[in-house]
């Protein structure tokens, strides 16, 4: 399970993080946006239909996330995932892992069969990261400079309980971080530029020098932030106030 640092300085389970709890140790990439419209979903990713999805403005580990894949048949679709993925060998079902490193991801156990095999995309609208100053974490919303949607590189797992109960899980790919993204934290999620979702989306692409080539960190031109209210530190917190511009405390 990942494990968090509440603002009382214990430390927390994730799977026992409440709308009470304030943590902070959140790993990279741990807290996300997600305000696309459907007819944005359905022309960015190419897909037929897309289910009513509410605005989100902190997505939390554990939770269910929409997510791109491909079918059997080779269509693509979107499907809710838990975000924190438990490889289908693992005997027992905890909080999962949130994040894969790219560089590691085809050689490590938990990763590399869902690396060759179960790739998908998770959208996002931007993402949140802490500079920390002495005591003091100020979150700050990353986001694309000319406010495009970003396209998370995630991959997928299937758990399955001894009970029979299926979980689909997932967790998203980090790379060094860009130039911007560095003045926070060293890694940042991989955001895929849509001349390659053909390529990750599909099944029968297996090769990791090909799948490598795709995951190389956005440039920092590209991208933007701002320093946003702790408002976001608490899970339970999921309104558009999370966004709202804030001046950072000297």
């Amino acid at each position: 399970p990942v494990t968090f640092r509440a603002s009382d300085g214990s430390l927390v389970d994730s799977e026992q993080v409440t709308p009470a709890h304030t943590c902070y140790a959140i790993p990279m990439c741990g807290r996300y946006v997600l305000t696309i419209s459907l007819d944005l979903f359905i022309k960015l990713f190419g897909l037929k239909a897309v289910p009513d999805l509410p605005d989100r403005y902190n997505v939390a580990p554990n939770q269910r996330v929409p997510a791109i894949r491909q079918s059997s048949g080779g269509m693509r679709q979107i499907d809710l995932l838990r975000w924190g993925l438990v490889p289908s060998w693992s005997k027992e079902f905890s909080g999962g892992l949130i994040n894969a490193r790219s560089e590691t991801v085809n050689e490590k156990p938990s990763f590399r069969h869902a690396f060759r095999h179960n790739r998908c995309i998770i959208p996002a609208t931007g993402f949140y990261e802490w500079r920390t100053i002495g005591s003091r974490k100020t979150p700050y919303f990353i986001h694309m400079a000319n406010h495009d949607t970003m396209a998370f590189a995630g991959i997928w797992d299937t758990w399955k309980s001894p009970e029979g109960e299926i979980i689909e899980t997932c967790a998203i790919l980090t790379t060094q971080a860009n130039a911007i993204v560095a003045t926070l934290h060293d890694r940042m999620p991989v955001i895929l530029s849509s001349e390659s979702f053909e390529t990750w989306l599909d099944r029968q692409v297996q090769d990791p020098a090909v799948l490598s080539k795709l995951l190389a960190p956005s440039p920092a031109e590209a991208m933007a932030m701002y320093p946003v209210s702790t408002l976001v530190n608490k899970v339970g917190n999921d309104s558009p106030d999370c966004i709202v511009e804030v001046e950072e405390e000297p």
